[in-house]
């Protein structure tokens, strides 16, 4: 099938912008994990079903606020993804004392314990919600598009989880780089063991970590529930693309985070169009990984001295 310019363009912009709500996605969600990852070296196969939790977090606030105080309808979706990221990050707080402790320095312990953990939580999922994906009642102001020219209309749901995304790298870049606890994370990845020698308590830093990684996948979720249906299983389709990021970005590194998410998610969105859906995720895979065999560390590596 042949495209005249005007299409072509049209296709790019549209698809592009269709690719900057899929990156916004993943950049929280890989955000995350890559605190987690990077501070703990912990895998954690669950972090789908936190984000999973906190779109079920914005479907009940939804139905609570629809069935007893629809008047608060324009203004619940700003409470409810607040609420989404303590929801989870309290979650995650107690899997970490009942089960992550247990599990450091044991890389496929750990592993295959969140492997476990996710599984039971989509099953939890399933007997509270049932099997059936949900969606919110998103207010009004979600709704509709911005008409840039006859054939070009950008979603406003988009745009605003594109600011969501925003605005929680700058939070977890402020959290990180001006914060005494942000002080204490670098420096227990840098040195655990003079770290503590200094002070640092870092099981404490390490309980808050995992926490905070989870709040975040949380947030990760209320965004998703502008654009896609939640389901039991809707995080484990992006914990794959979100641990690709951050280890294409370069582990424990914010700035490749963003950059990773960003070149994945607009590869796959104009791969899918152009290719069978299935064909242009393997496609943007495969790129990935023939880059990472070039460089394993990654877009932006830590720099270590040697």
């Amino acid at each position: 099938m042949t495209y005249s310019p005007s299409e072509l363009w049209s296709i790019f912009v549209m698809q592009g912008f269709s690719g900057l709500s899929l990156f916004s996605v993943l950049l929280l969600m890989a955000l995350g994990m890559s605190i987690i990852f990077g501070q703990m070296g912990v895998i954690n196969m669950a972090h789908g079903e936190f984000m999973a939790l906190g779109s079920y977090t914005v479907y009940l606030c939804s139905q609570m606020v629809e069935k007893f105080c629809p008047a608060l309808m324009p203004y619940y979706f700003v409470v409810a993804i607040v609420l989404a990221f303590f929801v989870t990050a309290i979650f995650g707080l107690f899997i970490e004392f009942s089960l992550i402790r247990f599990l450091y320095k044991r890389p496929t312990d750990s592993l295959l314990a969140t492997w476990g953990l996710s599984l039971m939580m989509q099953q939890m999922c399933r007997s509270i919600f049932g099997a059936r994906e949900v969606t919110p009642t998103l207010p009004e102001w979600l709704m509709g598009s911005f008409n840039v020219t006859s054939t070009i209309q950008i979603p406003i749901n988009g745009v605003f989880v594109l600011g969501l995304a925003v605005v929680m790298t700058l939070f977890v870049w402020g959290f990180h780089y001006k914060t005494r606890m942000g002080l204490n994370m670098r420096a227990t990845v840098q040195n655990r063991i003079m770290s503590g020698a200094a002070g640092i308590n870092t099981k404490l830093v390490d309980r808050f970590t995992f926490s905070l990684g989870c709040g975040i996948a949380g947030v990760a979720g209320a965004a998703f529930t502008t654009i896609g249906s939640t389901g039991p299983d809707s995080g484990s389709r992006y914990i794959v693309d979100t641990f690709l990021v951050v280890v294409f970005g370069g582990i424990g590194k914010l700035v490749g985070t963003i950059a990773s998410a960003f070149s994945i998610a607009q590869g796959q969105s104009l791969a899918e169009f152009f290719l069978e859906g299935t064909m242009g995720k393997v496609t943007i895979l495969a790129i990935v990984i023939a880059i990472l065999m070039v460089r394993p560390q990654g877009l932006f590596a830590n720099k270590v001295r040697s």
